[in-house]
């Protein structure tokens, strides 16, 4: 057994019920969960960003530049 490495094969991976059990629970829960990280506005908040309506004000009609 020359230059094996004991790990699995590729192949053997992909016709694996388990493989595909975790990664179609995993990969939709991570699009739901950026979706809802975005959708709620979290993103914003977070990131101190200002939301699409906070761009111009009645006040302030230049572009809000971000000094730190």
């Amino acid at each position: 057994m020359s230059g094996s490495t004991g790990e699995r094969s590729f192949a053997d991976i992909l016709t694996s019920l388990r493989y595909w059990v975790i990664h179609s629970i995993t990969i939709p829960s991570l699009f739901i969960a950026g979706w809802l990280f975005v959708s709620t506005g979290l993103a914003y908040d977070v990131f101190g960003s200002p939301r699409p309506n906070e761009y111009f004000t009645e006040s302030r009609q230049g572009i809000p530049l971000r000094t730190v």
